[in-house]
């Protein structure tokens, strides 16, 4: 048993590696090192350098994180869909098939609920669920593994 946790363990490491190494050939540079990214994410092909990652966080499977968007035009040039930098902060959890849309700035120590539609900023240190998401507990404190601490 113990083998096969440790051999599960260095799987999971390489595996993390190589995937944050393919975001980052792709032009995801604003997500720090330290995230842990699932598979199946719909990350923002058109602008992935807006996309903000900070540190010790957790973005589950099938999570939509957007910076553009083609029904609002930029005001100055109406040929370029609306562009805005979308913040995810440090020791956050985003749960199974969250939807991220582009311009919302997410504080530190969050936890958003699995099929979320984040359309607003939401506050540090509270947990955030819905369509649209809105704030159901706040005051909480997440650990650096994206672990609830209460």
């Amino acid at each position: 048993m113990k083998l096969r946790l440790k051999t599960m363990q260095i799987a999971s490491a390489i595996v993390h590696f190589l995937r944050m190494y393919r975001y980052r050939i792709q032009g995801y540079k604003n997500i720090h090192k330290s995230v842990i990214l699932e598979r199946g994410l719909n990350l923002d092909k058109v602008c992935p350098d807006r996309i903000h990652i900070g540190k010790n966080t957790l973005v589950a499977s099938r999570v939509t994180i957007l910076a553009h968007e083609h029904v609002k035009r930029d005001p100055e040039n109406r040929f370029i869909p609306f562009m805005a930098d979308t913040y995810i902060g440090e020791n956050c959890f985003i749960g199974i098939s969250a939807i991220i849309l582009p311009g919302v700035k997410i504080g530190d120590h969050v936890i958003i609920g699995a099929g979320a539609v984040v359309t607003k900023d939401i506050p540090s240190n509270v947990i955030a669920v819905g369509n649209p998401a809105h704030v159901i507990r706040t005051g909480i404190v997440m650990n650096s593994r994206a672990e609830l601490c209460q």
